[in-house]
């Protein structure tokens, strides 16, 4: 009893010699996150700008401060505070919120990722309308580009009249229609025409939602470029559209005994571009989605971030995403060959797999015509490539064979040991599910060719051309390490749930 009476006066006095002098405290960068400790240093992170981004250096900082106004909160040299037992905890609030992530935007809200989300598929769904448009050969209809007033149909049986009239005047309508009726017309006009007002759709749901998360600051000024690009991109897409259509009204540019069609080069420019917004709104979506279920969460790839961030320095993983890349720019590559395919009818020539007039190659003569040579020498055979339906889809199938034999021999390796225990897992899940797509688009192409091109076919062959490629945009996602503003914001989550009794 003696020896424990003792030892509470020692402790006694002791604390009350610490209420009675001032105190040097940690002056934590969430500023009510603050720890008394008598005169020790103690290591945060603060996130500083550097040429590549935020960095998260430790950083020394004194302040004096008077214990008994202050709470306590210890911050190791792991970043992670630790709270004093027998001591009162601090709220984070919002505005400490901002102050803890100097010069680092917050993360964008989810709801910016669903609208973008939903922009990419109505740019999917545009590009499949447009398909179908140009397989029922509706694309020509309409001989004008009304940006504004076009939006509203004919609603008289004058005006179907004179729309008529003017579609009377084209090639096509001279070489291919010319017995048809003015309910046959109205069927094709109205195909051309629902394409033109979903592309009008499109603008308005993604401007004005960008408008608003700009105007509410939602989103980085940054990222508001970003996405104004893109919404630039619209806009540029409907002239493109319309410089598309042109090359098949005028018949200047249509060569003598073609069939009327628009140019295949500026077809491939159109659907390029489609493919770009698409791109760009899906990515962009995806990685704010994934970066707000980081935020709460904090996986990264289906691992903790440490883990995620150690995975990705492995050699297998290195290698892992540049063949991912590599795989991504075939399919690329094999959907830009196709609009060829597309743009030339090559799809009616060679209807069998996988030979084509019972070779696989076919003959030289055929591959490398001297009729698609421009100069009087016919040197310049290169044209063929461009140009010849024969060469444009005898590598129409060499690309699509090599970029599913690629994805094939990827989704092989993710049941290797080493790289099924090292890839991040959601990683693992992308390419198997691309490989799938791979599958179906294999089999949608194969079947298109021996049917003659059917529409619901082409159509969804197309479809499938943008599922797959979104397949791999989701694995190269899943390869993404979380952005900087979402690592800061995880940071202080991490922090809030320290501060709880």
């Amino acid at each position: 009893m003696l020896l424990g009476a003792l030892k509470r006066a020692t402790q006694s006095r002791s604390l009350s010699a610490c209420s009675r002098a001032p105190q040097t405290a940690f002056c934590s960068p969430f500023r009510s996150a603050s720890f008394t400790a008598a005169s020790r240093p103690c290591i945060s992170a603060r996130f500083a700008p550097t040429k590549t981004g935020i960095s998260r250096l430790p950083v020394r900082r004194w302040v004096t401060l008077d214990a008994s106004k202050h709470t306590s909160k210890l911050t190791a040299d792991d970043g992670i505070p630790r709270t004093v037992p027998g001591q009162k905890t601090s709220t984070v609030t919002d505005a400490t919120i901002d102050a803890a992530t100097p010069g680092t935007a917050p993360p964008p809200p989810v709801s910016v990722g669903i609208w973008l989300m939903v922009s990419s598929v109505l740019v999917l769904a545009v590009v499949v309308v447009g398909g179908v448009t140009r397989l029922t050969e509706s694309g020509l209809s309409i001989t004008e580009w009304k940006p504004i007033t076009g939006v509203v149909p004919p609603m008289t049986q004058e005006a179907w009249e004179e729309e008529f009239t003017k579609y009377k005047a084209t090639p096509e309508f001279k070489m291919l229609n010319h017995s048809i009726s003015l309910e046959d017309f109205k069927r094709i006009f109205y195909m051309e025409w629902g394409h033109r007002v979903l592309g009008r759709l499109i603008g308005l749901v993604f401007v004005g939602p960008l408008i608003y998360f700009k105007a509410t600051k939602k989103i980085s000024t940054p990222l508001a470029l970003k996405l104004g690009g893109l919404g630039l991109l619209i806009g540029a897409q409907g002239a493109l559209g319309w410089y598309m259509v042109q090359s098949g009204l005028e018949d200047s540019i249509i060569e003598n005994g073609a069939v009327p069609r628009v140019s295949h080069y500026r077809l491939a420019a159109h659907l390029s571009m489609a493919f770009a917004l698409y791109i760009g709104m899906f990515s962009t979506g995806m990685a704010i989605i994934k970066d707000t279920k980081f935020v709460k969460n904090g996986m990264a790839g289906g691992l903790s971030l440490t883990s995620f961030t150690e995975a990705m320095k492995h050699p297998i993983t290195k290698r892992f995403k540049t063949l991912s890349w590599a795989m991504t720019g075939l399919v690329l590559l094999t959907v830009l060959s196709g609009v060829f395919v597309a743009g030339l009818d090559a799809g009616l020539v060679y209807n069998e797999w996988p030979l084509m007039g019972g070779r696989l190659v076919p003959p030289t003569d055929e591959l490398f015509s001297p009729h698609y040579a421009k100069n009087a020498d016919k040197s310049d055979l290169w044209w063929n490539v461009l140009e010849n339906p024969t060469t444009v889809q005898f590598n129409h199938r060499m690309l699509a064979t090599t970029t599913y034999t690629g994805i094939a021999l990827l989704f092989a390796q993710t049941f290797r040991p080493a790289w099924k225990q090292i890839v991040p897992p959601l990683a693992i899940t992308g390419v198997r599910a691309a490989f799938a797509m791979a599958n179906i688009q294999v089999l949608l192409g194969i079947t298109t060719l021996i049917h003659l091109v059917p529409v619901p076919l082409a159509a969804a062959h197309q479809a499938g051309s943008l599922l797959l490629l979104t397949a791999m945009l989701q694995l190269l996602i899943a390869l993404r390490r979380p952005g900087a503003a979402a690592q800061a914001w995880r940071n202080l989550k991490t922090a809030q749930k320290a501060q709880r009794p």
